[in-house]
């Protein structure tokens, strides 16, 4: 099997696995226990946290959670008021904001995906939102939203911005003018089961579960090996950031070469280079899941599969239904070979083609 859909979900590093696995097979202690045990348990979570930290802005905390939907819940229900977000943001983001049951704006965005800045001001002014929401990097077209000039026109009208940094944290900077920050570590090779949520010093939110309180406004015990997966995954990133990414861009720009016959979707610059969303006319995109079935890649959205719905975000940036249900994302990163993407692709080109003499 060949994996493409990094998006998704990302491989576990060796060195996340070897962080978790004294926690997991010798070291049972629960980290919010006073005795020796307990106190060396709690010393790895702050290790972790650290490691996870780093790659955040300065002047905030960590506090772990489940994962960034926890975290993204745990964001927008803390507060009250009206939200402003964008219209290809993460459904963790567009859903709860319609359950919460507040007055919300959703500002649309251009053919490349991408929110105006002045737009959702004049958002915020119109509604007198305390909250907004934009993600950093989107999880099928790899837009990359100027997420710190959405700040700066905010922050005058005294709302609060909330980054879902899911696709970007450990690969790019996340900038320093956000006030709440979303991330997961199984996006950056590390452990299912565990994300956090950064939080300005000066901001506070309600809390969203209740019981003892062991995160300062997040309860529930925490799991060491998990955490220690996590800080091993992020501070490895944090040594290869560079190195990641210029792999990841060469890769790209093999997958481009190869699917030169397909049309892209999303921007062509300031953008992710880890994967390409990509269509193709009268392509029956279940049919070529089926006959590539070795081959793991996404239709649209990982999260809306099964929904039988076209992807909102490809809707949103113009496409019409036809096209988006033609679309297919290609995710690679640290893990893919170049061999094994050319390969893959090319597989996945052949089935395409076969489609259309059989047409």
């Amino acid at each position: 099997m060949t994996y493409l859909d990094y998006q998704a979900t990302t491989p576990l590093a060796p060195e996340a696995l070897d962080a978790m696995l004294p926690w997991l097979r010798d070291q049972h202690a629960n980290p919010h226990s006073p005795h020796r045990a307990g106190r060396a348990a709690k010393a790895a979570v702050e290790v972790a946290r650290a490691r996870v930290a780093a790659l955040l802005p300065a002047g905030g905390r960590v506090v772990f959670t489940s994962g960034a939907t926890e975290a993204l819940n745990w964001a927008i229900k803390g507060l009250s008021g009206a939200i402003v977000t964008q219209a290809t943001e993460h459904a963790a983001v567009l859903d709860t904001i319609a359950a919460s049951g507040r007055a919300q704006v959703v500002v649309p965005v251009d053919r490349d995906g991408r929110v105006d800045p002045a737009a959702v001001a004049t958002a915020v002014r119109d509604a007198g939102a305390r909250l907004v929401a934009v993600m950093l990097i989107n999880n099928e077209i790899g837009t990359i939203q100027p997420v710190a000039e959405l700040a700066a026109a905010v922050r005058p009208l005294g709302a609060l911005l909330l980054c879902d940094a899911v696709q970007g944290f450990g690969r790019v900077v996340v900038p320093d003018e956000c006030d709440l920050v979303a991330v997961s570590a199984h996006k950056i090779y590390g452990p299912k089961g565990i994300g956090a949520l950064w939080v300005r010093d000066g901001v506070t939110l309600a809390p969203l579960l209740h019981g003892g309180d062991q995160e300062g406004g997040r309860s529930g015990t925490l799991s060491p090996a998990l955490c220690a997966g996590f800080g091993a995954a992020a501070a490895l990133a944090a040594a290869r950031m560079a190195e990641d990414a210029a792999y990841t861009a060469r890769l790209h720009a093999v997958a481009q070469a190869k699917l030169a016959g397909w049309t892209s979707n999303g921007p062509a610059d300031g953008r992710w280079p880890g994967n390409l969303s990509v269509r193709r006319a009268g392509l029956d995109v279940a049919r070529l899941m089926s006959d590539v079935r070795d081959v793991a890649f996404s239709a649209g959205s990982a999260c809306a599969s099964g929904s039988g719905r076209t992807s909102h975000v490809l809707r949103a940036i113009g496409l019409s239904e036809a096209e988006a249900r033609a679309t297919i994302r290609i995710g690679f990163g640290r893990y893919t070979s170049e061999a094994e993407l050319v390969a893959a692709l090319d597989r996945i080109v052949a089935a395409a083609d076969a489609q259309r003499v059989a047409a």
